[in-house]
């Protein structure tokens, strides 16, 4: 099974794929920022965790996805941060999809 669409969005599983997969090889290859610190676990995780508590404001109560904030951060970190690289985020997130 390949990179599949979700919700007929396939452009961006691609982008979502690409993202969390860059991600990985940064924290598992050593990589670093600018400034020499290395990218971290708890670095990812914090960031995931900023991006979603922001998410809520930005698109406003009734936008699409809110109430899955948080649980696509949680698949998202698991994803970037795990020993071993999934093959495709888009498999593991359609075990929660309604």
């Amino acid at each position: 099974m390949g990179c599949v669409p979700i919700n007929n969005l396939m452009e961006d599983a691609a982008t979502a794929e690409i993202s969390r997969a860059q991600v990985w090889q940064w924290l598992h290859h050593g990589a670093r920022l600018q400034d020499g610190r290395p990218i971290t676990a708890t670095m990812v995780q914090q960031i995931i965790a900023e991006l979603v508590q922001a998410l809520p404001e930005r698109v406003g109560p009734g936008g699409p996805g809110y109430d899955k904030f948080s649980m696509a951060g949680r698949i998202l970190a698991d994803l970037a941060t795990g020993a071993d690289f999934a093959e495709f985020l888009t498999t593991v997130a359609y075990e929660y999809l309604d």
